[in-house]
């Protein structure tokens, strides 16, 4: 059967629009947006024609607002841990692309979504975005890198309080925290994406690769290890799926700690 592509894409002038086209369900990364990501993220480095890119959520309310619940629910512990691996896979493969990737946050940076964000380079978030790594109403725990990623951008001490409680900070907070480098109007907000990329990609091609090839050996260890473990624990818990099934069922989740 054709499945339809979830990804819109459009090269201009050498930069790759890649857009996330699940308006309905606010962008949530399922499977099969996962897999063509990594297929876009394979062109992006090997493709000649293409300098940069840059991704953002179709609709008005959402970048991502997170993973698909529905196929988290019934995942056993190694059924998470390949989940989480590949996510992994794809965030390192953006974070470590030799060309520039900018996400566009347009709305909720929610979950996987605001993982996926702090996987790229950096971030231009509109006025009306929010931000949040809510996994602990699930009973689990971020698994696409948010534990170690969020930490790097906002500090320990924050990045802890917004994984423990789940709760969600707006753009303004979030470019004092560092967390995006620029806030724009919504209808401006691809301007200013172009307006930065167009001013990196003037540069040496080479000289941005070691750039990001610099930033990111700054932060060489295992805590990426340490969370996959950690996120393929959590669904071998009771707690896990309860969380999940209560979202499913749209109601208040009754956890025991089990």
């Amino acid at each position: 059967m054709f499945q339809k592509s979830l990804l819109n894409t459009r090269l201009n002038n050498g930069i790759l629009k890649v857009e996330i086209n699940r308006p309905e369900q606010l962008n949530a990364l399922n499977s099969q947006v996962l897999r063509e990501l990594d297929e876009i993220v394979d062109q992006i480095i090997s493709g000649q024609d293409i300098k940069a890119a840059f991704i953002i959520g179709s609709g008005e309310k959402a970048f991502v607002a997170g993973a698909d619940i529905k196929e988290l629910s019934g995942l056993s512990g190694d059924g998470a841990r390949k989940l989480s691996q590949t996510g992994h896979h794809l965030f390192s493969k953006i974070e470590n692309c030799p060309k520039p990737i900018i996400a566009a946050v347009n709305g909720l940076a929610l979950g996987g979504g605001l993982e996926l964000a702090m996987a790229c380079h950096f971030r231009i978030a509109s006025e009306q975005a929010r931000f949040g790594q809510p996994e602990i109403n699930l009973g689990i725990i971020p698994g696409y890198g948010g534990t170690q990623r969020l930490i790097r951008y906002i500090g320990k001490g924050k990045a802890t309080e917004l994984m423990m409680t789940g709760d969600f900070i707006n753009a303004q907070e979030a470019l004092q925290l560092g967390l995006v480098n620029h806030l724009t109007p919504k209808d401006q907000l691809t301007t200013k994406v172009l307006e930065l990329l167009y001013k990196i990609i003037a540069k040496s091609s080479g000289a941005i690769s070691k750039v990001i090839e610099c930033a990111n050996a700054y932060y060489q260890q295992n805590g990426f290890e340490v969370e996959i473990d950690s996120f393929a624990a959590c669904f071998d818990t009771q707690d896990s799926q309860e969380g999940i099934q209560a979202f499913i069922d749209k109601r208040k989740p009754e956890f025991k700690g089990k």
